[in-house]
């Protein structure tokens, strides 16, 4: 890659299904440190910071070597921020008070600690080969939850397709299902200048390109009962090194 690539990590103080849960340990190691040594182990980043309104998650973040330039404002850490002022105010902040600048920003949630250096990487060729506004990390929806098997009540009540054609259209057969993905929410990589889009702020621009993630590196921590998930995934992943 030879054009910057700024990963922000976002982490609030507040979490109420799970408490302090960007900091709790996850077999022996804050949550967040899974983030941190994927991205540092990638080696594409022209810089990795922090975006936290907690001083406790940020000291412990700079422990593992990652900046923390600023302290996020209250006001961009409530239970209904969205991403985007985050981001926004971020990319800002450095532009601002340090006059850097990056042609991409990959987003790097906590949520995600299955994540692997070689995923970063390989997100970063791909932008870089396709010349995508975007890359997104997805998974394959399994078949049976396929959009083109999935039915809906019409106004009367019976079955229709999702798009509204009659059921004996359904795809029988699994060999002629059109693939599908799902976003599984541990990459986003885009242009930075989609940030600012004077009539549409936003992380994918018109064409996203698709990262693949094998399943067994699917988790997204946001209940309790992801936690015990989260645990089983990474030491059977330890088992196999």
């Amino acid at each position: 890659m030879t054009k910057k690539i700024l990963g922000i990590i976002t982490a609030r103080g507040g979490s109420k299904s799970i408490p302090r849960k960007n900091i709790k340990l996850l077999l022996g190691k804050p949550l967040i440190f899974y983030t941190i040594d994927a991205a540092q182990k990638s080696g594409v980043f022209d810089r990795l910071i922090l975006s936290t309104d907690d001083t406790e998650i940020a000291d412990i973040a700079k422990q593992y070597g990652c900046e923390v330039p600023f302290m996020r404002p209250r006001e961009l850490a409530e239970d209904v921020t969205q991403h985007m002022p985050v981001i926004q105010h971020a990319v800002t902040w450095l532009k601002d008070n340090e006059g850097y600048a990056s042609d991409y920003v990959m987003i790097l949630q906590p949520t995600s600690p299955l994540r692997q250096s070689l995923h970063i990487q390989e997100a970063a060729v791909l932008i870089e080969k396709t010349n995508a506004d975007s890359v997104l990390s997805v998974a394959f929806v399994p078949e049976q939850y396929s959009i083109h098997k999935a039915m809906v009540k019409n106004q009367d009540g019976f079955l229709t397709l999702y798009g509204g054609e009659p059921v004996r259209k359904r795809v029988a057969r699994r060999q002629d299902l059109a693939p599908s993905f799902w976003s599984i929410g541990s990459i986003y990589l885009f242009k930075t200048e989609l940030l600012f889009d004077g009539e549409n702020p936003n992380f994918y621009g018109e064409k996203v390109a698709p990262y693949i993630v094998d399943k067994k590196y699917v988790v997204d921590i946001n209940e309790p009962e992801d936690w015990a998930h989260a645990e089983q995934a990474i030491k059977r992943l330890l088992s196999n090194e």
